[in-house]
């Protein structure tokens, strides 16, 4: 697969940006999506943001394997990382977010009252790459009566603190982060979920990683959604695309079937899933140690 080229400018001046703003937020959110809550996180974050507060918010488990989406809360509760499984389009979001928000803050609203320093709105930073909810999370958190908080340090062009509720205040928006990655693997799943450009990584690349890993763990979802049988099930990812493409009439117009497979996998019609699983996770991690 031809490596994918990224841009260090943009991601230099992301960083800045963040980095610019830290001081004036008490909290990061940093969202992912629950379907990739390893692979759509921005490895570089922990460095930018240092001791700062930090909330993981594991956006869209409605599209995520339930399952997983426990298990990966509790990696990351291991990790020592507060997280919060939200679906952002669900009204109870804003209640949600703001409780976790000052579950992590608690010690700190604690010692402001003993010091007899007035409660204020929680000022919070959103950072997420592209295509992990993090516009539809802003607008559930704002609402329909946004309205911007006034001119405050912080502010830069196209940026603006904006009133959740009486208890939270969000920076909108520091920048967008891309993910750097070696592994090749992360593009392959950011692709399927489309979180990156689709002309970034061939489609038969795409479909051939997707296709075996539904195989692999949600085999019933692939059997049901094509009308397979347990024996077409024996084949290889790319000897059933052959034989997916010609079942479904498409001749020998390959193209038209990873679109559909593409399509399938992103409209839910393989069912829920999550593409990162904690024991390849944790395996890298003892190698580490």
């Amino acid at each position: 697969m031809a490596t994918i080229q990224w841009f260090p400018g943009h991601m230099s001046k992301a960083r800045r940006q963040v980095q610019e703003n830290l001081k004036y937020v008490d909290i990061v959110f940093e969202l992912v999506d629950a379907r990739l809550p390893i692979s759509s996180r921005n490895p570089m974050l922990g460095k930018i943001i240092g001791d700062k507060p930090r909330l993981m918010i594991l956006n869209k488990k409605d599209l995520a394997d339930e399952k997983l989406s426990i298990e990966w809360q509790n990696y990351f509760r291991q990790e020592g990382l507060n997280s919060l499984l939200i679906d952002s389009k669900e009204q109870a979001t804003v209640k949600k977010v703001t409780a976790a928000a000052k579950n992590v803050l608690a010690d700190k609203i604690a010692r402001d009252k003993e010091r007899g320093i007035q409660e204020r709105a929680i000022r919070v930073m959103v950072i997420g790459i592209p295509n992990v909810g993090k516009s539809t999370l802003l607008n559930r958190l704002a609402g329909k009566k946004a309205a911007q908080v006034g001119n405050r340090p912080g502010v830069t062009k196209g940026q603006q603190w904006i009133r959740s509720n009486k208890d939270l205040e969000i920076l909108d928006t520091p920048g967008i982060l891309w993910p750097k990655f070696e592994d090749q693997l992360v593009g392959l799943k950011l692709a399927l979920t489309g979180a990156i450009k689709d002309d970034l990584i061939p489609k038969d690349e795409i479909t051939i990683y997707g296709l075996e890993y539904f195989m692999t763990n949600y085999p019933n979802e692939v059997i049901k959604r094509y009308k397979l049988t347990d024996a077409d099930m024996e084949l290889s990812a790319v000897d059933l695309i052959i034989y997916l493409t010609k079942k479904l009439g498409f001749k020998d117009d390959y193209d038209r079937f990873y679109d559909l497979f593409i399509k399938d996998v992103r409209d839910g019609k393989l069912g829920k899933f999550t593409l990162d699983r904690v024991i390849d996770f944790e395996s890298e991690d003892e190698e580490v140690e």
